[in-house]
């Protein structure tokens, strides 16, 4: 019943929702929608009629039918270009366990470390970007670029930079695994160590620390001035 209501249902409700999204301001129309979800969710979980939509969603899994309108919406505002940009959020089964949260450490400029990795992004008339200058032994050893739709935004390009680096890191031949991560946005770094924000880049960044950390890995991350970061070419 769930893979019928995903796959078919959901469509059918979601088609053009853009256009008729305000009529759910009237409660009459939101009791309706919300009653759908409501019957169905009873079928997949096979509970008793007097549990609560909000109850029954969380049991299934099944995102509400009135965020998922306003996701939907918003989506199509941000392709067409006509609303601000946002970030697609994980969905709450992929999210990092709070048991297995990796160690946020913050480290300093001057600190010893083998490997020194500086993180910037820019954005133009000629689109977004993202670049990557890794030191090992305070010797340059790499150069990476990024090129981003113009849709994303500055912080994306620069998250998307920290997850590349991560991943060519992990593999490394050196003995020594100690990393420190410099970036001039204190909005990442923040974004990293709080558990309110699981955007789809951030969570693919716990992630990969995590098994960096399982992995001896040492990670530390420092935030910079903008003029002192590496630059974007």
């Amino acid at each position: 019943m769930k893979t019928i209501y995903t796959g078919g249902i959901l469509k059918l409700i979601l088609y053009g929702t853009p256009e008729w999204k305000s009529f759910l301001d009237n409660t009459y129309y939101k009791a309706k929608i919300i009653r759908i979800q409501w019957l169905i969710n009873i079928r997949i979980a096979k509970a008793h009629r007097t549990i609560s939509n909000e109850a029954l969603c969380v049991i299934t899994g099944i995102i509400r039918i009135n965020i998922k309108i306003e996701e939907t919406a918003k989506c199509y505002e941000c392709i067409k270009g006509n609303e601000n940009l946002i970030e697609l959020v994980m969905e709450v089964k992929h999210w990092t366990n709070p048991a297995n949260s990796v160690k946020f450490v913050e480290g300093q400029e001057d600190s010893k470390h083998i490997i020194h990795v500086h993180t910037d992004s820019s954005k133009n008339e000629h689109g977004l970007g993202s670049g990557v200058t890794m030191f090992t032994d305070s010797n340059l050893a790499e150069m990476t670029k990024y090129r981003l739709n113009g849709r994303c935004s500055s912080n994306q390009a620069e998250q998307l930079a920290i997850l590349k680096t991560l991943e060519n890191i992990e593999y490394l031949e050196n003995t020594e695994r100690t990393v420190l991560v410099s970036t001039d946005s204190r909005i990442i770094l923040q974004s990293i160590k709080t558990r309110k924000n699981h955007t789809y880049l951030i969570e693919n960044i716990r992630t990969k620390l995590r098994e960096m950390e399982m992995q001896n890995w040492k990670i530390e991350f420092n935030w910079i001035k903008a003029q002192a970061a590496a630059p974007v070419v």
